[in-house]
């Protein structure tokens, strides 16, 4: 074997030039898969992030749509169902109008939060344009949609109106999501305030909670559904309302995977084809050194290492270029308020996988001129000598 390895180092190095190019056509197949699969993992991490990441995975409700009573209960049992549930925030849901006036009107979505829990979900401090948090009894949060269609600032008191009797309720500040049906639709308050108006306590229309892995949500959902069917509470998942996202998502790991498999199969028969006609071009060597002792495995074995010599340094070089083309797309590629216009998701994992199939690849195209090489006779070296 030390023999063979020795051979091979030794072919490889009398041929520096296609060595080199061989070498340069796995880092270049490597480095299209480390790179389109960070972008696509990339792409997709936003994707689901800007989707779900600021809303609700699981949703607990009634399944007469009636209010949950005494919801601390339900949290605290909810919270022991999995550990995957990382965040369970009470929520209360109401429509109703918003009036500054007589003439100036706008329905909204009336929604009450226990903001210590919700701006996990929301993150609500974060996207505030005006104001700040906590919010006091009857303050309100608005769309920044909304500032405009009713045009009132941060103080300014406006009447909620439910059920023919109107709230006055005193603007803390505004928000803006970058979804226009929440900035034009949604006013926030804290739960006490919106218990108030409905003259409830202890109650709430659902609880929202967030797991730690977002793909888990519809089987977990259907774990729960069952574990809370005897007290009237069913579950809803982001997965079963975002059923064209997660197609889209499918559509995309199935691209990659393809672009990946054709990247590996021209690399594979690029390498069978340059070592199989290494065999011929050192044929003579092989029939001196069969004529000398050396058994057909041996030989066979020295186009393997050659395989193996060639994937090692190819999956370097690849996982090296690919991480740098997906920096400089990330360096270069940006939106105009500075960010990536996609931001790339390195996985270590996936960079170690990407180099030990290229390894592998390259190792498995040595075989058909590893088994040609074995065939090799000394009588058919000095016949086409």
């Amino acid at each position: 074997m030390k023999l063979a390895l020795s051979i091979a180092w030794r072919f490889l190095k009398s041929a520096k030039r296609q060595t080199l190019i061989i070498i340069l056509g796995i880092a270049v197949g490597v480095s299209v898969q480390v790179f389109i699969g960070s972008l696509i993992s990339g792409l997709q991490d936003s994707l689901v992030d800007s989707t779900i990441g600021s809303s609700s995975h699981i949703t607990f409700t009634k399944t007469d749509d009636t209010f949950i009573t005494d919801y601390e209960e339900l949290l605290t049992t909810i919270k022991q169902q999995s550990a995957a549930i990382t965040i369970a925030s009470p929520t209360i849901d109401i429509g109703g109008i918003l009036e500054k006036d007589i003439a100036t009107k706008k329905e909204i979505r009336f929604r009450g939060f226990n903001f210590t829990e919700a701006n996990k979900i929301y993150d609500f401090d974060k996207k505030l344009t005006e104001g700040n948090l906590p919010l006091l009894d009857n303050e309100i949060l608005l769309g920044a949609s909304l500032k405009e269609d009713l045009d009132v600032n941060v103080g300014d008191v406006i009447d909620f109106e439910f059920a023919t009797i109107k709230y006055p309720l005193t603007i803390s500040g505004f928000f803006d999501f970058n979804v226009a049906i929440i900035n034009s639709t949604w006013g926030v308050s804290s739960l006490s305030t919106i218990q108030s108006i409905l003259q409830i306590t202890s109650s709430v229309s659902s609880i929202e909670t967030q797991l730690s892995e977002v793909f888990d949500a519809q089987e977990l959902s259907l774990t729960l559904n069952s574990t809370f069917i005897q007290d009237n509470i069913q579950t809803t998942n982001w997965m079963d309302e975002n059923a064209e996202l997660l197609s889209g998502l499918q559509g995309q790991s199935i691209s990659s995977l393809m672009i990946q498999v054709f990247v590996i199969i021209s690399v594979v028969l690029g390498i069978a084809s340059v070592l199989a006609i290494t065999v011929m071009q050192k044929s003579k060597q092989i029939g001196i050194l069969k004529a000398m002792g050396i058994k057909d495995s041996t030989a066979s074995l020295i186009f393997l290492f050659e395989g193996l010599i060639l994937g090692i340094f190819g999956a370097i070089f690849g996982v090296l270029l690919g991480v740098g083309l997906g920096y400089s797309f990330a360096t270069f590629a940006l939106k105009p308020n500075g960010e990536p216009v996609i931001p790339l998701t390195i996985e270590v994992d996936f960079i170690i996988l990407s180099a030990f199939i290229a390894l592998a690849a390259s190792t498995l195209a040595a075989l058909i001129p590893a088994r040609k090489s074995s065939k090799l006779t000394v009588i058919e070296v000095i016949r086409n000598a």
